[in-house]
This record gives C-alpha cells, structure tokens and sequence, in this order.
C-alpha cells in the first residue's frame, strides 16, 4: 500500500476532470504521476498551466500509477477502465458508468478479476447539505421514507455531450445518475420500476434529449420524481442545481447542494453569478479515491453503484420507446 500514492489523469474531455485537478493539486500527501489525453493538444496545454507531467501514452501513465481517474467521453469509459485494470491500477471512473449494461458490467467483473478498485465519480454523496440529510433519515428522524422529489436541471453542455455516438444519450443519462445514487441511499431500496418522459425543448437542433421527466417506484413502495433537464439558459448564475424533498412517515427534509453561495455582481463585465463557499463535494470524492488507493480499504462509491443507477437511465429510455413503465433490473 503506498504511502505516497501515485495518481493519474486520462483525458481532459469532460469538464469536471479540471475540478478533480485542482482537488490532487492541493494534497500534499501524493505524486500527480501525469495526465494522458487523446486530445495531445488539450493534454500539453493542461499540464502546463497545471504544472504536472504530460505523457505520450496512457501505457506510460499506467506503468507509474496507483490510481487513475477517467474522465473521457462517456463511450471510452469501458476503454479506459479495462486498461486500467490490464495493468492493475485503480480507477475512478467518471458518471454515467458506461453506456449499456453490458458495458458496465464488463468493467466491474474486470477490475474485480484483476484485484484492483472501480470508484463511480458521484461528488453529490459527498455534499454537505446531502450528508446531514442523509445522517437524519439514517437516525429514523423521518420514519419510512414515503416519496421523493428531485431536480437536477443545468445548462447544456455542448460539445460531445450532445453527441450521441459520444455521450450515449442526452440529459438523461448525464443527469439521471447523481440523483438515483442519493435516492437508493436515503431509501437503502433499489429502483423497480421506471416511467419516463423525455423531450428536445430547450434547443430543438440537438440529437438528443434535453429534458426528461421520471417516475420511480423502489422495491420498498417509496415513490420518486425526478426532473432531470438542461434548461438553465447559458447566462443563468451557475450552471445548474441538484435539489431533493424527502418525505417519510414522521417529517420531511428540503436537501439543496448548493445552497451555499454568494451573489456576485461583476462591474468589469456586468455578470452575475452564484460564488460558492464551504467545502467543495469534488473535493470529498477525490480524496476519498484517494484515500482508498492508499490504504487499500475498499472505495465508498463501487462500480455496483455507478451500475445500478445507470440502469434507470436506460431504463427511461427503454420506457418512451415501449411507452409504458418498465420492470428492473435490465437484462445484463
């Protein structure tokens, strides 16, 4: 178990790689090994300002690390986790988990068959609006849980995120995943069954989905909505929120993950924005990958995770094409 862990980056294709960046820059305790990327460009440009290595080749990176963390286009996932795993380093590997069922399922089985860790990047677990939350439902302060509401409603990100041969789907699946993992922990249920809505509103040109509406019953009978869109205009203060209202038998809690902020009024270029203060989520779920290399104790967000929450994702999609609900789990 290293006592100074070696950690990699590959890929800076998704935005949130530059935020888990920034989390290793801060810690004292590890090796930023390098940062390998298809986009040799991106990569060179990234690691310079960053100051860290760039390597030629993800085989060079994997050769020194002891972690990595993937955050390509939501189609290499499975690419770069099972490399990962040839070469038995642990991996972080950025939401969705994959694409298909299959997909996922052949990651995890690889990286438990080659002995190394598969972490599912979901940040919001580790937020701390959602952790107190989460600490009164487990202390019985609201009974059985009964119903959830949940948003998660951001901008569209462009890019390769609304192409479908690259991102897998639309706002769905880019969505779905982070408020499904808090709904299976607050319950400590499984989703059964999934009936969706989903639309092109917001920018008709796009491929694929920019809103969807999910109704999810869990094996317990708890109820759960979810609107999970991109509807934030581009100018609207952040980029989006990730809300939920849980209620149970003895009380309700109102979880906002975001709350904590600060208005900001620029008079250089006349913007507003919403500045957050307190610690960080991404900040939680780095060190907690981190935390998990070192020391070998298993990641608290497994592949399983990633999987299960995917899988309603798919699920939705699979209901607007039957147009009805669908029964889970998924053929694998």
């Amino acid at each position: 178990m290293p006592d100074r862990p070696r950690i990699g980056i590959i890929s800076f294709a998704h935005m949130h790689a530059f935020r888990y960046l920034n989390v290793l820059l801060s810690l004292p305790d590890i090796e930023i090994i390098g940062i390998a990327d298809d986009d040799a460009e991106r990569g060179q440009q990234v690691a310079a300002k960053a100051g860290v290595p760039y390597l030629e080749s993800e085989e060079a990176l994997l050769e020194e690390a002891d972690g990595v963390i993937v955050t390509t286009e939501n189609i290499r996932h499975r690419e770069k986790v099972l490399r990962a795993a040839q070469a038995g380093v642990d991996v972080m590997c950025e939401k969705p988990l994959a694409t298909t069922m299959a997909d996922g399922r052949e990651m995890i089985n690889a990286c438990r068959e080659s002995g190394v860790q598969l972490m599912t990047a979901f940040p919001c677990r580790f937020a701390a609006a959602f952790v107190e939350a989460q600490r009164m439902i487990a202390a019985g302060q609201l009974g059985r849980v009964l119903a959830i509401n949940a948003t998660n409603r951001g901008r569209n990100p462009g890019g390769w995120f609304v192409q479908p041969e690259l991102s897998g789907g639309g706002t769905v699946l880019d969505h779905t995943v982070h408020m499904v993992d808090l709904m299976r922990l607050v319950t400590g249920q499984e989703p059964a069954t999934v009936y969706a809505e989903v639309d092109t509103v917001y920018n008709p040109e796009l491929e694929v989905e920019d809103c969807g509406l999910l109704s999810i019953e869990f094996t317990d009978g708890c109820i759960a909505a979810l609107d999970c869109s991109w509807s934030r205009p581009p100018h609207y203060p952040v980029w989006g929120d990730a809300t939920m209202t849980v209620i149970g038998e003895r009380g309700s809690v109102a979880v906002d993950l975001f709350r904590e902020h600060l208005d900001y009024y620029n008079n250089n270029d006349r913007s507003y924005t919403w500045a957050s203060y307190g610690k960080s989520p991404d900040d939680g779920l780095v060190r907690a990958f981190v935390h998990s290399v070192r020391s070998g104790e298993p990641v608290p967000v497994t592949g399983e995770d990633g999987l299960r929450a995917m899988e309603v994702a798919l699920a939705a999609y699979k209901s607007v094409e039957q147009g009805g609900p669908v029964v889970l789990p998924l053929p694998q």
